[in-house]
């Protein structure tokens, strides 16, 4: 028996995007509700991903993956001995005695038992720090991204990461993710994360039809 443990914080980090992003105010609430001379001017962002593209959402990331790096290697260490352990009996199964069968079956039945715990308190644990994270960071992101509109003159930005919201096309020209993140890593003043660091999926403009 196999488990899926590793990576729990990449994991639950996507999830937990999908999930928190709802508890915000809809991007779109950035348009001004005030009467406005002339045609209405209309932006594009890929809200998620300007979060977890943010100087700082990597280096929170990065720091939740550490976090977790012990927690996920006790884990593999225990899956990898119980395939070990399956494995021999597998192999001399045949030729035990029924009362050491029994002992050794019961031994890997409490192991893999031990391996479910785990992992459900690793998901339960890294799913509730990465909500936490994305919640504080993408509360800071909206104000910046609704203070970039109003100078930019936007009237309404629709977010493309929002399966709900109905951007079927979009000219790059007006996509404002990464003009976002970057006035929110001038704002931060966080650094950006050593090139050696894994970085966030890059903005992504909406699809054509």
């Amino acid at each position: 028996m196999k488990h899926t443990f590793a990576f729990v914080v990449p994991v639950a980090l996507g999830l937990a995007l999908s999930a928190a992003a709802q508890s915000l105010p809809a991007p779109a609430a950035a348009a001004t509700t005030a009467a406005v001379a002339g045609p209405a001017k209309v932006a594009v962002i890929a809200f998620q991903v300007a979060v977890a593209q943010t100087n700082e959402g990597q280096r929170n990331y990065t720091d939740l993956e550490k976090k977790y790096a012990p927690r996920e290697e006790k884990a593999k260490a225990l899956n990898d001995e119980i395939e070990t352990l399956t494995k021999q009996f597998q192999a001399q199964g045949a030729t035990l005695a029924d009362a050491e069968r029994a002992t050794r079956l019961k031994a890997i039945d409490d192991k893999k038992k031990e391996l479910d715990r785990m992992s459900e308190d690793l998901k339960a644990d890294g799913n509730q720090d990465v909500q936490q994270m994305y919640n504080t960071l993408a509360s800071k992101v909206f104000d910046v991204m609704s203070a970039y509109a109003a100078q930019q003159g936007y009237t309404m930005v629709l977010d493309m990461s929002q399966q709900t919201t109905p951007v079927l096309y979009a000219a790059p020209s007006l996509d404002i993710t990464k003009a976002v993140i970057d006035a929110y890593n001038t704002k931060s003043g966080v650094p950006a994360p050593p090139p050696s660091l894994p970085a966030a999926p890059g903005p992504q403009s909406a699809p054509k039809h």
